[in-house]
């Protein structure tokens, strides 16, 4: 058997998650049910490895992780009422670091997987016994990352009007209440910010004056740029808009040092300058 190595960005990382997602939801993602539940059967098949590192598993796995967390951050209703500019629905995807906590609170990570017997299939875990584990990792996460004042003002201020991209003094109560309350330990910059520092840092603030979050959530230059960007790049370009250093990148998605993550950047601020002249 050969040895078996795994970037540091593959999608391989997040098999741990696919195995802990109850039957009745993984049944919903069409690509994630396909594979087998004998770990050697996906990592040894050039087929099913094909699969792992496609778009479409990356989709369903953060789609499927993001349902299973929402429920224990307090919030009424279901993670679709609720829009991408909503910080909670943010926070519900930021599929590594519920990758890493999944690994960290019970041992269920890619390493455990490989002690399993190669006969032996991976049994579905207890509706029970998930909700208790996802309950304690979203309150981990709460407490390590420092999200418990941007979940308090959103909970004080629940209209729809707060998460949508619409100039109202409503939206505007909620930013300010936001900035002013946010957790210390990450501060927000714009899109322009998160890059000035790659290169040659052509790209200033336009507006030094102007409210930095607003310029994240509200600008819909932003949001358009996003979705030309590959899925990894554009989980490296939220960090750095919530202010993640490079080093704190590297460590939540998996690379070994921060030099992959500047690479990336590089090539982020490229298409952002293309996107930019269109």
């Amino acid at each position: 058997m050969s040895l078996l190595q795994i970037s540091a960005d593959s999608n391989l990382l997040y098999l741990p998650l696919v195995y802990f997602l109850p039957q009745d939801l993984i049944k919903k993602c069409p690509t994630l049910y396909s594979l087998p539940r004998k770990v050697r059967e996906v990592v040894y098949s050039e087929e099913m490895m094909a699969v792992v590192n496609s778009d479409a598993f990356f989709s369903e796995i953060t789609d499927a992780s993001a349902a299973m967390v929402f429920p224990h951050f307090g919030f009424s209703g279901w993670k679709e009422h609720y829009t991408g500019y909503c910080p909670v629905w943010k926070l519900c995807y930021m599929l590594p670091i519920w990758a890493r906590l999944l690994e960290a609170e019970t041992g269920w990570g890619l390493q455990r997987l490989f002690y399993i017997p190669s006969v032996e299939t991976i049994p579905f875990f207890t509706s029970d016994y998930i909700e208790e584990v996802m309950g304690r990792i979203v309150k981990r996460a709460i407490q390590e990352e420092g999200w418990q004042p941007t979940l308090d003002v959103v909970r004080e201020m629940p209209c729809d009007e707060d998460f949508e991209n619409w100039n109202t003094n409503v939206r505007k109560d909620f930013l300010r209440k936001w900035y002013h309350t946010r957790s210390k330990k990450v501060q927000m910059v714009s899109l322009e910010g998160s890059i000035e520092d790659v290169g040659n840092g052509i790209h200033a603030l336009a507006d030094p004056s102007s409210h930095f979050v607003e310029q994240v959530v509200a600008d819909d230059f932003y949001r358009r740029f996003r979705l030309q960007l590959l899925p990894r790049d554009m989980e490296i370009l939220d960090y750095r808009i919530q202010g993640f250093t490079y080093e704190q990148i590297a460590n939540v998605m998996g690379y070994k040092n921060h030099s992959g993550v500047l690479k990336r950047m590089s090539a982020i601020k490229k298409a952002f300058i293309e996107y930019e002249q269109h």
